[in-house]
This record gives structure tokens, sequence and C-alpha cells, in this order.
């Protein structure tokens, strides 16, 4: 079973992986945000062209899986890194969405 996402750490962790590589400087929000629709795009292409049923059994097959989850976590990743930049609390963000979304989409 995997650990719960520590969203900090991870941050903190890529930060520290940017440094090493000196791409701070090219690690805006723009260009974070322009690398994450790339990634997505990359996310959607597993999904061409899929039938709706094909599309729900693709963990039955390992290699679109695994290539799944990479996909998943470069999406992510990007996500992680524009928050950390333009100084954006994920989970208040994520919390305050919830209550929006119950509030304008109320169930039965």
């Amino acid at each position: 079973m995997s650990q719960p996402l520590d969203v900090e750490g991870l941050q903190r962790r890529l930060r520290e992986f940017a440094a090493a590589r000196q791409w701070q400087a090219y690690q805006t929000p723009k260009n974070l945000a322009m690398a994450m629709v790339v990634e997505a795009a990359e996310l959607v292409e597993i999904f061409q062209w899929l039938t709706p049923e094909e599309s729900a059994a693709i963990a039955d097959d390992p290699a679109r899986h695994q290539h799944l989850g990479e996909e998943i976590a470069d999406v992510l990743l990007y996500l992680l890194q524009i928050a950390d930049h333009s100084g954006v609390d994920i989970a208040a963000a994520v919390e305050d969405k919830l209550i929006k979304n119950a509030l304008k989409y109320p169930g039965p």
C-alpha cells in the first residue's frame, strides 16, 4: 500500500531537484503551466480512440497502466510546482473548491 501524499515534501524535493540542475530561472508559473499542458496532452493521448469500456479496462494491461501512472505523475508534479511557485496552499484550495462545488451542485 502506498503512503499518503506529502505535498510539502514533494514540493521541497522538486525545488531541490531544480536547484541541483540550475533550472530555477526557467521554472516560472507560466512555463510550468505550459509544460503541464504538454504532459496533460500526453495523458489524454493514452485514451485517444479507446472506447469507454477499453479506457475503463486500462488497469488490466500492465504496460499501459504503468504509462498512465507516469503521465498522471508528470501532470501532478507540474501542478505541485505551479502551486509552490505561486504561493497556493493546495490543501486549502482543494478544501475551498470542494465546499464551493457542494454548494453549486447540491446532492439529493
